[in-house]
């Protein structure tokens, strides 16, 4: 079945196929001149091995890549070539790279240097452990010092580096075999990078207690080296799951419990649009609108006009997210925001509040930026906007949530968002961002308990950058990580992703969730500029207004056979059961179904790409 790609991914750029490099039971992916889906004996042993140079801002360069060798044998595979990464101020830093892999052993050497010297985030190997099947599991650590330590892979979400000043680092791949992960010419770290909704543990290079950004200097040579050894003490062949070629199978779970209202976001800048759009508006019918007020951004009275005249069209809540500006005491800010919501006759039914200095991030080692206590910034509040739900949280992303955790006593609910293009916007990473939901919304239950939980706005494109000064402009459409644009938005990628992320998010009991605003690069239709014609719907539209309609039904679990290529659930409302059923992937799904009850049992139901389905089922 050939579908456009644009349909797929809203671009017509397609990304480069990986060469899949094979050594006896070893196998491994080369994309852009790195390693991903790293296997043996058709078991993920780690996720990548990855060399990266990252800016100051923390983007990543995609460097050029020369004199490119591949050699292949049945039981060895190399790989050699130079890359050259350019930055401002005409610097320039080249990379001598060469990868060898036999049945039990992969290296991957890298040399840099740089004629000019060169200023740098980071410069050097990250290598990446999966966390289905790994997360709590035993791990034995070698560190710098030659100490060994035998400790175990997070569960629960680290907010800082669970392992440090590091050499090597050993997991059971399956129950006979041992993979061995070493690291020369440098001091590396991991961090639990399910914080940014990766699905990865990272060990990286160069401790973040250093100072950043940092220069390489001229004619200095920066040499690495990461080996992978595998020690398979039953060497006998295995099956991996999900790969038999047959139909995936959909089975019911035992956990139950009620969809959540479902958001959409709406700035002062995008008001006017969604004034104009309100017969869509009504169409989707969300539970909440959640306006954005900031006013270091200049937003003011107007802002609250516009939000007004929108909140009337509305028959749903709303809920008013604040970037308090701090700058002087909160009950004066908060006064003055509640003046001029009353001038403007808005009432909204909840406020979302936190310092808009906490929207930027605190890296381990960093100083933590002045900032009013929270427990004043709430009190302000309850005292500013009386009788209305008061609200905290992060405006960010989960990261920062676990690292600055809120006091939640006076809240009434807690909220975070998250973005799946932070470190990688690859196809692959993004969709493997869904296994990292669960992990999230599991840690933020263990540290607030039952407290009224929402997310969002969490989409493809980033609307904020935490961890540097911008996000990214995309004016080519591309694949860009913290990209305040993706083209992916206007494709059935878009939609696949977020009813996938609705899906893995079921359990948490959230209050609501927010997965796109209504116009502009966020939004469900398209604006002037963008390749859908103006006023065109987006795939995604058709998910979110599926969503809206599922609010307050029950659901109940599906277990996949293969849950990173399908997803599914069953939800009951007054209409009846049916079977929600979505495909991750860029291929035809094969599924079976007839263990979930459809009305038409026992049929398989074949899945285009990104596509997603809802089956009636049998009374």
């Amino acid at each position: 079945m050939t579908v456009d790609a644009f349909q797929l991914y809203g671009t017509r750029l397609v990304e480069t196929p990986p060469v899949r490099l094979r050594a006896g039971k070893l196998e491994a992916d080369l994309t852009n001149g790195n390693l991903r889906t790293i296997r043996y004996d058709g078991t993920e042993v780690l996720r990548a091995i990855s060399y990266l140079v990252r800016d100051r801002d923390w983007g990543t360069y995609s460097p050029e890549i020369v004199d490119l060798r591949i050699e292949q044998s049945d039981d060895r595979f190399a790989v050699a070539y130079r890359a050259r990464c350019e930055g401002p101020d005409d610097t320039r830093l080249a990379i001598d790279v060469r990868i060898t892999g036999s049945a039990d052993r992969l290296d991957f050497e890298a040399e840099a240097i740089t004629e000019t010297g060169f200023e740098t985030n980071r410069c050097g190997f990250c290598i990446l452990h999966p966390i289905v099947g790994v997360a709590g599991s035993p791990a034995t650590v070698e560190h710098v010092d030659g100490r060994i330590v035998a400790t175990q892979f997070p569960d629960v979400i680290e907010p800082w580096q669970p392992f440090k000043d590091m050499r090597a680092i050993t997991h059971a791949v399956m129950p006979d075999v041992q993979a061995e992960c070493r690291m020369e010419g440098d001091t590396f770290e991991m961090e639990d990078q399910r914080n940014w909704s990766d699905a990865s543990y990272k060990t990286y290079v160069r401790p973040l207690a250093l100072p950043w950004p940092y220069q390489i200097a001229a004619n200095q040579p920066v040499r690495q080296k990461t080996s992978l050894v595998i020690r398979d003490i039953g060497g006998s062949t295995r099956h991996s799951p999900g790969v038999s070629g047959g139909a995936i199978k959909l089975e019911l779970g035992s956990c139950t419990g009620t969809m959540p209202d479902i958001g959409v976001i709406i700035t002062p800048e995008e008001a006017d649009a969604s004034l104009s759009a309100k017969s869509v508006l009504t169409e989707i019918a969300p539970q909440e609108l959640l306006f954005h007020f900031d006013p270091d951004a200049g937003h003011g009275v107007e802002a609250f006009r516009r939000f007004a005249a929108i909140a009337t069209l509305h028959r749903g809540r709303s809920t008013l997210e604040i970037a308090l500006a701090c700058k002087s005491v909160p009950a004066s800010e908060t006064s003055e925001i509640a003046r001029q919501m009353q001038l403007a006759e808005f009432r909204p039914d909840a406020i979302m509040i936190s310092p808009s200095v906490d929207r930027q991030s605190t890296p381990p080692g960093s100083t933590w930026p002045e900032c009013p206590p929270l427990d004043e910034v709430y009190t302000a509040a309850r005292a500013a906007f009386p009788g209305i739900r008061i609200g905290g949280g992060m405006l960010s992303y989960f990261t920062e949530l676990n690292r600055k955790r809120v006091p939640d006593g006076q809240l009434d609910f807690v909220s975070h968002c998250t973005n799946p293009i932070v470190h990688a916007a690859d196809d692959l990473s993004i969709m493997q961002t869904l296994e990292a939901l669960p992990f999230i919304t599991r840690s933020v239950r263990a540290i607030y308990g039952d407290k009224p939980y929402r997310i969002g706005p969490s989409t493809i494109p980033m609307r904020q950058n935490p961890y540097g000064s911008r996000t990214m402009d995309n004016p080519v459409s591309a694949r860009i990580p913290m990209a305040n644009r993706d083209p992916r938005h206007n494709g059935r990628f878009g939609q696949a992703f977020a009813f996938g992320y609705a899906i893995r998010v079921l359990d948490a009991d959230l209050e609501c969730l927010t997965l796109s605003a209504l116009t502009g690069p966020f939004g469900l239709i398209a604006g002037p500029g963008e390749p859908i014609e103006p006023g065109g719907r987006r795939p995604l539209f058709d998910t979110v207004r599926t969503l809206c309609q599922l609010a307050g039904a029950t659901w109940r679990e599906c277990v996949s056979s293969s849950p990173s290529e399908v997803l599914s659930f069953v939800a009951r409302d007054t209409t009846g059961a049916r079977l929600y059923v979505v495909n991750l992937t860029s291929e035809e799904r094969k599924v079976d179904c007839g263990a979930c009850g459809p009305a038409d049992a026992g049929k398989e139901l074949l899945l285009a790409p990104f596509a997603t389905a809802a089956l009636p089922l049998a009374d």
